[in-house]
């Protein structure tokens, strides 16, 4: 029937999603099941605007909440003002929703929802950092509308292999950004800098948009400055 198939589509897409947030902290296990290792997560909603964030919130569900879906009213969203909308997402959920693991009782990893315009669309993803919160561990579309072979190189593992290891901030700016041609590893700034996608200038240029704003106080900053997993 018309729903089951919905129902189905539906949970394609929730699993392709938390493939994608494994594989961004890289530890995705193709031979146990999706769901079981997604317990091993722990899941926050987050406060943009305080940074503080929350095992539960208001009666939201927190595997069910889709920060997305938000977007549509204007009481769980505002607009991003202009000067500040580099992503160009026009609009920015109040509570969001981030993935980390543990070790030793400590946090190991942390996966992070991004999105930003490219050339066509909006890209959806996430980037996984290391727990000092700069080092990048991995990053995942899974989403988008560009072109194939071009920008559409998001999904070329080669690509998203030189991610690994880059480091975001300098001295409190966002730092990392994706730049034109390859980089040069010999220069004192290569940490920072991923080679852009070879004819798709303005797909690099949305990705490295994409990093300024969620590293930023709009996106995840307020978190990182001060973010306590116990609480």
């Amino acid at each position: 029937t018309a729903v089951s198939l919905r129902d189905q589509q539906n949970t394609n897409k929730l699993n392709d999603k938390r493939i994608k947030i494994l594989e961004a902290a890289n530890i995705y296990d193709e031979s146990v099941s999706v769901e079981d290792q997604f317990k091993n997560l722990e899941i926050r909603f987050l406060n943009f605007d305080t940074g503080e964030t929350y095992r539960e919130y208001k009666d939201f569900d927190i595997d069910k909440y889709d920060q997305l879906q938000s977007l549509r009213f204007s009481d769980q969203s505002k607009p991003v003002p202009a000067d500040k909308d580099i992503a160009i997402i026009k609009n920015r959920e109040n509570i969001g929703k981030i993935y980390f693991s543990t070790k030793d009782n400590e946090i190991d990893k942390l996966i992070l929802p991004i999105r930003g315009y490219g050339l066509w669309g909006t890209l959806y993803g996430y980037i996984a950092i290391e727990n000092d919160f700069n080092t990048v561990v991995g990053i995942e579309f899974y989403e988008h509308k560009e072109t194939p072979g071009l920008g559409g190189e998001v999904d070329n593992p080669n690509w998203k292999d030189i991610w690994v290891g880059k480091e975001i901030y300098q001295s409190g700016d966002v730092k990392l950004q994706v730049i034109k041609g390859a980089v040069d590893q010999n220069t004192n700034d290569a940490k920072y800098m991923v080679d852009g996608l070879s004819g798709a200038t303005l797909t690099s240029r949305g990705v490295s948009n994409m990093i300024e704003y969620w590293f930023s106080d709009s996106g995840y900053l307020k978190l990182l400055e001060n973010f306590d997993y116990e609480s």
